[in-house]
């Protein structure tokens, strides 16, 4: 399928800046293992209904070496794991146990409240291994909030695939090009995983409200201002944008959608529009009572949990911006 990229963007490639943010992520070392977070950031909450980005590694683990992400719960949001190398295990309080590997997707649905655990699985411990992926919190429209969980796995195989000039895109939720993800999305959205070959352009769909690009190697340039990997881009609604790789090559997440219309509290693992719905979610967690309470723990991962630290109790939720 053609998008006709060479097509002149309404933003001439000079002489004009079509960002409206330019959002440099904090990272952080979990042991040998780097998260790279660009939402939600000091500029910038939310791209479209995404609240939550983490670039998760590049990182090599050796033998018995991996990631141990226990459980913990989350409300009022969905969350999308896509990895470019290596695995997860994912196992939730639906009873879900799905692996995860590159070019899939899981997509599971918090609502009025879920636990899951993200690890390693032994049979890959059991040698060197790499991790590099990709993990987004999606807010849910108001009226969503309080739905029932759900989860959702897709195998690369489903997920729209797009190749013209030297541009490969998969997309893996939501609607661009005439193509749709057959991931269940509550709002508008699109997320795409796109490589481009050296000097490759790639314009962004123009048919939804904000929109962002999030650079994982390579580099792009954009309205003659070149962007390395570890740079988010959020543009100005309504431009024609169309970005162009550099002499590398690049690869990138571009995502995006409807703005919800209601703000956003975030804390910890909480996503809401209410406050009160937060410290409700709070007290659940904090009373351990998994036979009768808001809460359980994932079956098959029921021995330990992530605890709320006194420093932790001590943060108040981040408020809208």
């Amino acid at each position: 399928m053609s998008w006709n990229p060479t097509h002149t963007p309404e933003c001439p490639q000079t002489g004009c800046d079509p960002l409206e943010t330019l959002i440099i992520p904090r990272a952080r070392d979990l042991g040998g293992f780097e998260v790279r977070r660009a939402l939600p950031s000091p500029k910038r909450q939310m791209v479209g209904p995404f609240i939550f980005f983490d670039q998760m590694g590049p990182a090599e683990f050796i033998t018995d070496g991996g990631i141990d992400v226990r459980p913990h719960p989350h409300i009022g949001l969905g969350t999308v794991t896509y990895l470019y190398k290596g695995e997860f295990e994912h196992r939730d309080s639906l009873g879900t146990h799905q692996m995860i590997y590159p070019g899939e997707v899981n997509w599971m649905i918090a609502g009025r409240g879920v636990t899951h655990s993200e690890r390693t699985s032994a049979e890959t411990r059991a040698s060197r291994h790499r991790l590099f992926g990709i993990q987004t919190w999606i807010a849910l429209p108001e009226d969503q909030e309080e739905m029932a969980p759900d989860f959702e796995h897709h195998k690369q195989g489903v997920l729209p695939f797009i190749e013209d000039d030297g541009t490969q895109a998969r997309l893996i939720l939501g609607t661009a090009y005439g193509q749709q993800s057959p991931v269940t999305m509550p709002s508008e959205t699109f997320y795409l995983d796109v490589t481009l070959a050296p000097g490759a352009a790639f314009p962004l769909p123009d048919d939804h409200e904000d929109r962002g690009i999030y650079v994982t190697e390579g580099s792009i340039d954009v309205a003659g201002n070149t962007f390395e990997a570890g740079r988010m881009m959020v543009f100005r609604p309504g431009d024609r944008i169309s970005v162009t790789a550099g002499t590398q090559g690049a690869r990138l997440m571009a995502l995006g959608g409807a703005t919800l219309n209601e703000h956003r509290y975030i804390w910890w693992n909480f996503v809401s529009s209410s406050k009160d719905r937060i410290e409700t979610a709070k007290e659940a967690w904090k009373s351990a009572d998994w036979e009768n309470g808001m809460f359980t723990l994932p079956p098959g991962d029921t021995e330990e949990f992530i605890p709320i630290t006194p420093e932790l109790e001590r943060m108040r939720p981040k408020e809208p911006r």
